[in-house]
């Protein structure tokens, strides 16, 4: 009976902890509330992610909601919600398959989950610069079959933003690939990560983000397969005090779309809704260039030293990789990533 009163004292203890970490962490949202009354929308788009405001690819969704709200004459209200609000990604795709959600910003290493298509911008070296990311959203041959490649689940990706380009942050110096070997990285639950690292023959374990702290501080794992915005705005860098830039990939919010609501919307507002997710999408691909170098800027006052992977071995890596390209190919298109490769090399 003791045993059973201090385990639930421990559960209402945890659960207590729990909410005051959740109201305190939502508190800082108070300074995005809308400066209008969205009670008289025609139509409400939920609109969710994980991550921080703060990021230029995630704070994109408070512009799209006030444009939005502006430029169809208050019909559409965007009620956007960062910081994990409606639960985890997998549990909000769902949803919105559903449509009890109507749209997402799904990272992109998640992406790969909800279509294999969708993949593809977690292979190394493709994607590795933002001019050739953008290249690939300004060509419809090349961006429609991946707007296209969930739309058996009901979903539709109209647009994308961005978090940084890759790299390794690390509690040791990681100078070459050979030093590398010796660091234990932390990489995303999603399946292309797992492949690379496994082709790379580097030692990795998979965990959830929230897990990552702890993680870092108890030496469980000495790296972290990320990009400098995401360490330095979430206090990665406060332990993590080395960033090795591999610049393999673009970190990216790809936004999602439930194709049922955005069909049953009146051509006219579907036309407005969509024009400012291209825009605000654009402008927040450029204030995530600006925002990493003033992310990598402010780490390098506190301390975190920089280095960047030799070309040399990059294309080690790149070659380590082909296993990768082979097995993907197979699952997004092999004429489809011809095509891409060929377009953006």
């Amino acid at each position: 009976m003791k045993k059973a009163t201090a385990m639930l004292w421990l559960i209402s203890l945890f659960c207590l902890i729990s909410v005051t970490v959740q109201a305190r962490d939502l508190n800082i949202l108070e300074q995005w509330k809308p400066k209008f009354d969205p009670s008289g929308a025609q139509y409400t788009y939920i609109l969710s992610n994980v991550d921080h405001p703060a990021i230029a690819g995630i704070g994109v969704g408070y512009r799209i909601r006030d444009r939005v709200w502006e430029e169809s004459g208050g019909r559409i209200y965007v009620d956007f919600r960062p910081l994990a609000q409606l639960g985890g990604e997998k549990d909000v795709v769902r949803k919105m398959k559903l449509g009890a959600i109507q749209g997402m910003l799904c990272s992109s290493v998640m992406a790969a989950n909800v279509a294999p298509k969708l993949g593809i911008v977690n292979l190394p070296f493709i994607f590795d610069s933002s001019e050739k990311l953008e290249k690939f959203r300004n060509t419809p041959e090349l961006f429609d079959d991946f707007s296209n490649a969930a739309l058996r689940s009901g979903i539709k990706v109209i647009d994308f933003t961005g978090y940084g380009s890759y790299g390794w942050a690390t509690t040791t110096p990681v100078r070459t690939l050979e030093e590398a070997k010796k660091v234990n990285f932390r990489i995303a639950q999603a399946p292309v990560n797992k492949d690379n690292y496994l082709a790379w023959g580097l030692k990795f374990t998979v965990l959830p983000w929230p897990d990552v702290p702890q993680a870092l501080q108890t030496g469980v794992i000495d790296g972290l397969d990320h990009t400098p915005i995401v360490c330095s705005i979430t206090k990665k860098f406060d332990v993590a005090k080395y960033f090795t830039d591999l610049h393999y990939t673009q970190g990216l919010y790809i936004h999602m779309v439930n194709k049922r609501w955005l069909d049953r919307l009146p051509p006219d507002l579907r036309e407005v809704f969509l024009k400012v997710v291209r825009e605000e999408s654009a402008i927040a691909r450029q204030k995530t260039d600006l925002q990493q170098s003033d992310q990598i800027e402010q780490a390098k006052k506190e301390g975190v030293q920089f280095f960047t992977l030799s070309e040399a071995d990059r294309q080690t890596l790149k070659s380590k990789a082909q296993p990768v390209y082979e097995k993907w190919g197979k699952k997004i298109g092999a004429d489809y990533l011809k095509k891409v490769q060929t377009a953006l090399d």
